[in-house]
């Protein structure tokens, strides 16, 4: 014997046949009609955005097209392969994942920031169709999927918003801190090592290493504050892969910067 909710739905399809019988269009060409007009808009509206970019950029001495229009330069400065100041960021529709990368730390939690959560949603959207099976359309009849709804997009907002105002540690910046650290490990009567440190804030190790909480940890590199291993490290920074790690090399520092680096590095202990 059907349910209660199964009669409902079987009335409900049937009042749907009985609706699509009497005020139904053909698929073709009512439907097909509508999404070739979509598609043109969405073209139009592409090439439009192209033209304007590309007609609104001006010329300076550097070349054709490098005067800023409306939305941008044709084309920006040749990218530097060694440069060690550079600080990556993605495209703005990814400012939520790139703020979202850092709530969660490496390593304990980076997986299910990554992977787990963008994964639940997505489960739960391809579910959508299976588990949300009710005919009501208005809007104000929808409180949970209206809520839901309200906190994605605020949600969203929020981390674009953070992702986009996010301070990245800058080479010059970074060389402010180099007394503050000498002070707090004890180290600011050793010359070299405060060499060591400067060398250390402005060659680019603190794109992945953090050093007395400033800098960015990624891939895994470890916190250097009180790593304290003496010249070691110049071997190590100097061809990392004898070591079996994945670090990229840094040779072209030269023996004498990866020396100072060594003895900064071996009087990070901590703070006095």
């Amino acid at each position: 014997m059907a349910s209660k909710l199964q009669r409902r739905r079987r009335a409900e399809h049937k009042r749907y046949k009985e609706d699509v019988a009497r005020e139904g269009k053909p698929f073709f060409p009512y439907a097909i009609w509508h999404d070739t007009v979509m598609a043109f808009v969405t073209v139009a509206v592409i090439i439009g955005l192209a033209c304007v970019w590309y007609f609104a950029a001006g010329d300076t001495e550097e070349g054709k097209g490098l005067e800023p229009g409306v939305l941008g330069p044709w084309y920006t400065a040749e990218a530097d392969p060694g440069t060690t100041s550079f600080v990556p960021r993605p495209d703005w529709f990814f400012y939520f994942l790139f703020y979202l990368l850092r709530v969660f730390k490496w390593p304990d939690s980076v997986i299910l920031g990554t992977i787990g959560l963008p994964t639940v949603f997505l489960i739960l959207l391809i579910a959508l169709p299976f588990y949300d099976r009710s005919p009501e359309r208005r809007l104000m009849r929808r409180p949970v999927a209206m809520v839901a709804a309200v906190l994605v997009v605020i949600s969203m907002g929020v981390l674009t918003w953070k992702g986009a105002t996010a301070k990245e540690s800058l080479p010059a910046e970074n060389l402010e801190l180099v007394p503050e650290w000498a002070e707090k490990q004890g180290f600011a009567d050793n010359e070299e090592a405060v060499q060591g440190a400067e060398i250390f804030a402005q060659a680019g190790c603190m794109n992945c290493h953090v050093f007395e909480g400033a800098g960015s940890s990624n891939q895994g590199a470890p916190d250097l504050t009180d790593v304290g291993a003496g010249a070691y490290f110049a071997e190590y920074i100097a061809n990392p892969a004898a070591f079996g790690k994945s670090m990229p090399a840094f040779p072209d520092l030269g023996e004498e910067n990866l020396r100072l680096l060594g003895v900064f590095l071996e009087a990070a202990k901590g703070e006095k």
